[in-house]
């Protein structure tokens, strides 16, 4: 246990070293320069991949214009709100099937029969019974994000340990008060590791709902633009989900290393 200690905090200093990030960055310059090179010497046409230039130019002449920022207000509204609805019913689902007996008898058999089906299949049902408007985009990312982090919430809960949870009971903590400071502070890191992939998966069907049934966003720009052949569009419209994803990451790295910091020490 310990050699497995010392390995995970060797690993965590030698990515926090500048020589780990300086070779991110290079390796990311490596990639837009090569890319540039492919275009410039006309290996591949404009039409077909526009150059990176061709794509910044692009979307500072969108964001001037506005509209950029019409489209993505409109994804990041619909993101944050199917994201915070998802990861709050997770994150409660998890702690609930992992503490309590009953609830995991009951709600474990229904997440282990819906989980495999794929969520932007239930699209069409939701606009049924939701309509065609934002709460059905809305509440397909948030399906998205309960799974993994119910699945995720639920594993921290069952790795706390048997012999904290004792000692809190031995000590007349009551059963809240042994969840809230026992059982949660065990389960943070799995709570982390559900809400990066949650962020992932919540992009993935905000862009398949937008392409599907929308009028505005993300999804509807790279989708219109697709059909118009408007190429370096397209490409702006896939850097900006780029970008929302590395965001998103980066967000939720730090503030993981801000909760749960003696797991970074």
């Amino acid at each position: 246990m310990a050699v497995e200690r010392l390995a995970v905090t060797d690993r965590a200093a030698f990515l926090r070293r500048p020589e780990y990030r300086a070779v991110r960055v290079l390796a990311l310059l490596g990639f837009v320069v090569l890319w540039e090179l492919v275009t410039r010497t006309g290996w591949v046409s404009s039409l077909f991949l526009p150059s990176p230039l061709g794509v910044v130019e692009e979307l500072v002449d969108m964001a001037r214009s506005g509209q950029l920022f019409v489209h993505l207000g409109v994804s990041l509204k619909r993101l944050l709100l199917g994201f915070g609805v998802g990861a709050t019913l997770g994150i409660s689902v998890g702690i609930a099937v992992g503490f309590f007996s009953l609830a995991d008898a009951v709600v474990q058999p229904l997440i282990a029969a819906t989980f495999p089906i794929p969520k932007i299949a239930l699209l069409p049902l939701l606009i049924l019974w939701l309509g065609i408007g934002e709460a059905s985009k809305v509440a397909v990312v948030a399906l998205g994000v309960f799974f993994p982090m119910a699945i995720n919430t639920y594993a921290g809960v069952r790795q706390a340990d048997p012999l904290l949870v004792r000692a809190a009971v031995s000590f007349g903590a009551g059963r809240w008060s042994v969840i809230r400071k026992v059982v949660l502070p065990s389960a943070l890191p799995m709570v982390f590791a559900g809400l990066k992939l949650g962020a992932g998966t919540a992009l993935l069907l905000l862009v398949a709902a937008e392409q599907i049934a929308a009028d505005s966003g993300i999804g509807f720009l790279i989708t219109q633009s697709g059909n118009l052949m408007e190429t370096t569009k397209l490409m702006v419209g896939l850097v900006v989900l780029s970008l929302l994803g590395l965001l998103s990451h980066w967000g939720l790295a730090s503030l993981e290393r801000a909760v749960v910091r003696w797991r970074h020490t």
